[in-house]
């Protein structure tokens, strides 16, 4: 289905979240309910793209990534992206969805090199797109990836799924008292230090005048609401 006239949006996923609670790897049952959410929010119209972090395949390695050149390290983790976006795709298809994965380097039959021009096309299509491999570049996070992304393909929303339900102005795992904000501008939050995403993937985002959100996405329905550009949490703007 193509709906043109739904918010064009950039959801941003941790790796670990597949992982389930091992926190490795990936996790059959919440790898198929995350492409089943895709796959019904698809089915409503939405224009989604996707970028998965690697966590749960590079943290794996323990002891032996923390101890890599830091490039070497990059490389591998950009690969990890790859990785579990072969994965998410496979399952969106295999839930009856349309997915098309990009790489930010060329891989051969792995994925699509990614062209802007050709995102879009699919995008405007109706399809769930994956873009995977980060910018192609070390020193650079799977935020900041993401970031320069959405602002390439001029998106409405820029979504980030995480263990809790918006931005707070503490860590509230660690503060009961934590206060809980409904919107904060870029400027705010980086002069708060609120690390909620580095400091390139927010600069990026302000400069080219993307809002984000960000939510819990261990919600039920979660990410379905966020591939429709819906979903509860805190609004970060320009």
């Amino acid at each position: 289905m193509s709906n043109t006239t739904s918010p064009k949006v950039m959801l941003k996923l941790s790796g670990e979240v597949l992982a389930g609670e091992k926190g490795f790897g990936l996790n059959p049952e919440v790898l198929n309910s995350t492409a089943l959410q895709l796959v019904n929010a698809q089915k409503d119209g939405a224009r989604a793209a996707v970028v998965l972090g690697g966590g749960n395949i590079f943290r794996g390695l323990g002891d032996a990534a923390a101890k890599m050149d830091r490039v070497t390290a990059d490389e591998m983790g950009m690969l990890a992206t790859v990785i579990n976006g072969l994965a998410l795709k496979d399952a969106i298809i295999s839930q009856g969805g349309r997915a098309a994965l990009f790489t930010a380097r060329p891989l051969g039959p792995v994925g699509k090199p990614y062209v802007r021009d050709d995102v879009q096309e699919k995008l405007d299509a109706g399809y769930i797109v994956i873009l995977s491999g980060g910018t192609g570049n070390p020193f650079f996070s799977t935020d900041s990836g993401a970031a320069l992304r959405a602002a390439e393909l001029s998106c409405d929303l820029y979504l980030k799924g995480t263990k809790v339900d918006g931005v707070y102005d503490s860590d509230p795992a660690k503060n009961s008292a934590a206060k809980r904000y409904d919107k904060i501008s870029y400027d705010d939050m980086i002069e708060q230090k609120l690390t909620v995403m580095d400091l390139t993937a927010s600069t990026l985002l302000r400069e080219n005048r993307v809002t984000a959100l960000v939510y819990k996405m261990t919600e039920p329905d979660s990410i379905y609401n966020a591939a429709l550009g819906k979903p509860y949490g805190t609004l970060i703007i320009p």
